[in-house]
C-alpha cells in the first residue's frame, strides 16, 4: 500500500470527533505502530471511555481506520486535531 502520510508526523493525543446519529463519540490517539499497521486510540463514548486497537488502512491519500459495528465509518488519521489546553 502507498500513501502520501508522513510516518514522521506527531500524532499522539490528537483530538477527533464523529457525530454518530444520537451524540458525539470521541477518539485520541495514543499510538500508531506503522510495521504492524495498527492504531491504538482512546475512545469516549456516552461518559465510557476505552482503549481499542484497530488495523490501519489507507489508500492512495490518506491512513485511516473504521469504526462501529459494521465498520461502517472511515476515520481518517489526518483529520485528527492537535488539542490545545486553554
Amino acid at each position: 500500500m502507498e500513501n502520501k502520510v508522513s510516518q514522521n508526523k506527531r500524532y499522539y493525543m490528537r483530538e477527533f470527533q464523529l457525530y454518530d446519529t444520537d451524540h458525539f463519540v470521541t477518539f485520541n490517539i495514543i499510538g500508531i505502530d506503522f510495521e504492524r499497521r495498527q492504531i491504538t486510540v482512546g475512545i469516549t463514548n456516552q461518559g465510557r471511555i476505552s482503549v481499542q486497537t484497530f488495523d490501519l488502512k489507507g489508500d492512495a491519500n490518506a491512513l485511516y481506520f473504521e469504526y462501529g459495528i459494521f465498520d461502517e465509518n472511515k476515520i481518517p488519521v489526518d483529520e485528527f486535531e492537535e488539542i490545545e489546553e486553554e
